[in-house]
Parts: C-alpha cells; sequence; structure tokens
C-alpha cells in the first residue's frame, strides 16, 4: 500500500509538471527567455510596461495590431524581466512588475505608440500603463500620457520643411529685388548688399541647425523656423 501510494504521488507531480500547472521552466529555456529580453530593451527606443490582467486574447491581438509592426508587445514573467532589465542597464523598480505584465518593446515612433496605447485604453480600461523607459530615463504613467498628446516626427518634420520653404522664399524675393534695383541703374553698395547676402546665409544656416534639433529632439512639440530678411532702404541720394 505504502509503494502504491509512493507511486500515485509520483505521477500526480509528474502529471503536473507536464500540463503546466507547476510554475517551472528548465534553466536552458529561462537563459533563452533572458537574452531575448535583454536584446528586446537593448534594441527598443522605448519601454512601456503595461498590466493586462482581465483582458481577453482577441483584445490583446488588437492591442499588437494597433501598436504597429515596429512594436513588439510580449507577456513576460516579472522576474526574468527584471534579470534582463538589469543586464541591458536598465533600472526597473519593483512596483513596475506587478502583477501580470506585458511589456511594449518600441522600435518606432514612441510618441505614437504612447498614443496607440492611451486611445486603446479608453476603450479598454483594464489594461493598466503601469510606466516605462524612454530616451534610457524613467517616465511615469503621467508622463507616456504626455508624449501621447505630442504631435509625432512626422508631423515635427513636416511643419519645419513648410516653414523653411516661406522662409527661403523670402530671401528669393529679397534677391530678386537687388537683382531689378541692379538692372535698373540703382546703386547697390557693397555695404548694402553683403549685409542682405549674408542674412540669407546666416538664414538658411539657422534652418539646417534647426533641423539637425528636431531630428535629435522628436518630442518637441512646436517648431518654429521662420526667418524675416528684411530689404535695407536705398540710402537718400
Amino acid at each position: 500500500m505504502r509503494v502504491y501510494a509512493f507511486g500515485f504521488l509520483s505521477f500526480m507531480a509528474s502529471s503536473r509538471e507536464k500540463t503546466g500547472k507547476v510554475n517551472r521552466m528548465a534553466r536552458p529555456d529561462k537563459a533563452a527567455a533572458v537574452a531575448e529580453l535583454t536584446e528586446d530593451f537593448k534594441s527598443a527606443t522605448a519601454t512601456y510596461l503595461t498590466e493586462y490582467r482581465g483582458l481577453t486574447v482577441t483584445s490583446m491581438k488588437q492591442l499588437r495590431r494597433s501598436l504597429g509592426a515596429d512594436t513588439k508587445y510580449s507577456v513576460v514573467k516579472n522576474t526574468l524581466t527584471k534579470i534582463a532589465a538589469k543586464n541591458a542597464g536598465v533600472e526597473l523598480s519593483d512596483d513596475l512588475l506587478a502583477g501580470p505584465s506585458a511589456v511594449a518593446f518600441i522600435k518606432g515612433d514612441a510618441i505614437d505608440a504612447a498614443r496607440n496605447l492611451k486611445n486603446f485604453q479608453k476603450e479598454n480600461p483594464l489594461l493598466v500603463i503601469k510606466g516605462g523607459i524612454y530616451e534610457g530615463k524613467f517616465v511615469t504613467t503621467a508622463e507616456i500620457m504626455k508624449l501621447a498628446d505630442l504631435e509625432s516626427r512626422e508631423v515635427l518634420l513636416a511643419k519645419l520643411a513648410g516653414a523653411m520653404k516661406g522662409s527661403l522664399a523670402k530671401a528669393a524675393r529679397t534677391f530678386d529685388a537687388l537683382r531689378i534695383k541692379l538692372e535698373a541703374g540703382a546703386p547697390a553698395p557693397a555695404a548694402v548688399s553683403e549685409p542682405v547676402a549674408d542674412a540669407a546665409v546666416a538664414e538658411v544656416s539657422a534652418q539646417a541647425e534647426t533641423t539637425e534639433a528636431v531630428a535629435e529632439a522628436p518630442a518637441a512639440q512646436d517648431v518654429t523656423a521662420e526667418v524675416a530678411v528684411e530689404t535695407p532702404e536705398t540710402p537718400a541720394e
């Protein structure tokens, strides 16, 4: 009877492992999972941590589609995620890894991803946005919501291009005015024409610097790149 009881308990323990009711993972599997998560942390432009408790499988699929192909949204084990984050040089507090966690690893526009998360949460309140990492720094839930309200990089660049076009058009009109005066025989002293040319060059240089600034800081909201070039008055004869 004792032998039978021991054999039965051994069988039950083995069955529980096979059915997954006992939360165990082989060491090679853990190492592979940690390595994959570490690479995800390193390659992501931003990382948003969420709690998905209560969401259906269908809702999770919809969330993944809304985040786009440039975002990897994965259900993770908290202990392995913390190890992977540390290996990648990212410090995550314990409260970010409480409860059933899923992590959005962003490889595209982090602002667009934040906006998609916010929009999804409006229709699915069970999704909890716990915080994340943006540009190497920890961001709270409130800060992610602020990012979601910013304009995307593409919109900012489009605004910059429009401002540059208008500014360069003003410079072109200034040069045309000087050319017309020269053709009409009006004097154009070097003291007058050179500052105009210098101003136009300075204007183009300023526009280039603004472009670089926007490229380096995609989270900037308002970009104004209009420089006025005034035509100097012709000296009285």
